[in-house]
């Protein structure tokens, strides 16, 4: 066991990350103003862990003064979340402001000025409106992709000189493989043609954002906050190599090759012609997506993933999935956290930034999510009312570890933030895992409570260098 010190450079980012939808609450939401989660809250609440979603969530939308000032506290220098689409239209059709709406963000962005913290916008953090799911079937339709920019139109019109860092999308691969691959969540439709046509048409979304942010002329850059899943092959045979490969093609690459790239992989093509997967696109299309690629990119990164060659047939009457081509693999000996179910790897965070290094032109970018969720912290509260998380000290101070020694390496990663500032809900599991510096007490009002992680970050804010005890593995 030794011990090291590394520095952090005074311009690296050291933020936190949430979203509209699981922090905000429906306080002040009109009729008609319902988001996907919404309606999936409404329709199928008995899955949401203790009945707990998006109704109230923390509250943010009446205490954020509150939570900036504990922003603040924990030495925060950015902080991300959303712009609900859902909650800043009154008419989607016609791009109508809600004037409240836009009045409160107005408000928080005012408030996170005062305090030195910056904000960094999506403009769609799972928050498509109800209303378009309903009448277009969402990001099927081109219109959605039009009335998307719209209302971009709109939000860059009342914020540019307030907000200079905007992303389209959280984790746009998410909702429609949940819910159209998996068959997961509301509204459980395996339909793969359907996955694809959400994937592309974020693509494109994505690049006229890009163009429109561009013309406009307005100050700062437009990225996309994605989610690749840092993947391994259970061995080096060529099989679970392809496994590997095949896993990455359809999760990772399908978004990371036409945002930096400008380009689809061709062998993704090929792939999707061959198991009949139709999807609809122009050449028009494409060349959007070539001109206007992002700007930068944050990369949300928690667990490896481990896949091996398929073992068993697939049935003939099943829609195609890519799990065609792989089976998860579970590593034998792993560390785990044992609460998500998800494997404690932080080498994924080294490994994702030398792939952007030497794959994607070494863009901009930055973690956008890491982070440690755990159940029944309450087990961990000491006689003075706070948990010691320590657990979520070292998870996040191993993962930042791996990130600053990419950077020493070249890697152009421009900072870490974490999931997530306070405790805050997650899709069906609700309240149950904790991942926040703050605690929300549910029986109190939700009441914040800083947890010793806080203390812990605001002094790697302010020393600006991490310690860390280094096992020979970490090493």
């Amino acid at each position: 066991m030794s011990t090291k010190t590394i520095a952090i450079p005074p311009s690296f980012i050291l933020g936190a990350a949430a979203s509209a939808w699981q922090t905000e609450g429906w306080e002040g939401k009109k009729e008609g103003q319902d988001s996907w989660p919404d309606l999936w809250y409404k329709f199928d609440r008995h899955v949401w862990h203790e009945g707990y979603g998006p109704a109230v969530a923390t509250n943010f939308y009446q205490r954020y003064r509150e939570d900036v000032a504990l922003m603040k506290q924990a030495g925060l220098t950015h902080y991300r979340t959303s712009i609900n689409w859902a909650r800043f239209l009154t008419d989607y059709e016609r791009g109508v402001v809600d004037e409240t709406y836009a009045a409160y963000y107005d408000a928080l962005f005012d408030e996170m000025q005062r305090q030195g913290i910056e904000p960094m916008i999506c403009l769609e953090h799972y928050e498509l409106p109800g209303y378009l799911l309903e009448k277009y079937g969402g990001w099927a339709s081109k219109k959605v992709v039009e009335l998307f920019v719209l209302y971009t139109e709109k939000v860059f019109a009342r914020f540019h000189q307030k907000v200079t860092r905007w992303f389209t999308f959280n984790e746009p691969v998410v909702v429609q493989t949940r819910v159209y691959l998996d068959a997961l969540r509301w509204p459980y439709e395996q339909n793969t043609s359907t996955w694809m046509q959400w994937n592309h048409h974020k693509n494109l979304a994505t690049a006229k954002v890009v163009r429109l942010f561009r013309e406009k002329g307005y100050a700062g850059s437009v990225g996309c906050i994605l989610n690749p899943e840092v993947t391994y092959p259970r061995s080096s045979a060529p099989h679970d190599v392809l496994a590997a490969e095949r896993y990455d093609l359809f999760y990772n690459r399908m978004f990371l090759d036409p945002m930096v790239k400008g380009r689809y992989p061709p062998e993704l093509f090929a792939l999707l012609k061959e198991h009949q997967v139709a999807w609809d696109y122009t050449d028009d299309e494409l060349a959007v997506i070539r001109d206007n690629t992002v700007d930068e990119l944050g990369i949300n990164l928690y667990y490896p993933h481990r896949v091996k060659a398929p073992s068993r047939a697939w049935h003939a009457q099943t829609p195609f999935h890519p799990a065609w081509y792989y089976e998860p693999f579970e590593l034998p000996g792993r560390r785990m956290n044992k609460s998500r179910g998800w494997e404690i790897f932080p080498q994924i965070i080294y490994d994702m930034a030398m792939r952007i290094k030497n794959e994607y032109g070494n863009i901009p970018w930055f973690v956008a999510e890491s982070g440690m969720g755990v159940e029944n912290e309450g087990q961990f509260r000491n006689a003075q009312g706070t948990i010691e998380d320590d657990y979520r000290i070292a998870f996040i101070s191993e993962h930042l570890w791996q990130t600053l020694r990419a950077r020493e390496a070249g890697a152009n990663c421009q900072g870490f933030m974490l999931w997530a500032f306070t405790d805050n809900v997650s899709p069906m599991n609700a309240f149950k895992n904790r991942y926040g510096l703050v605690e929300i007490d549910l029986l109190n009002n939700r009441d914040r409570r800083a947890k010793k992680s806080l203390a812990w970050f605001r002094q790697l804010s302010d020393e600006r260098q991490l310690t860390l005890t280094l096992d020979d593995e970490i090493k």
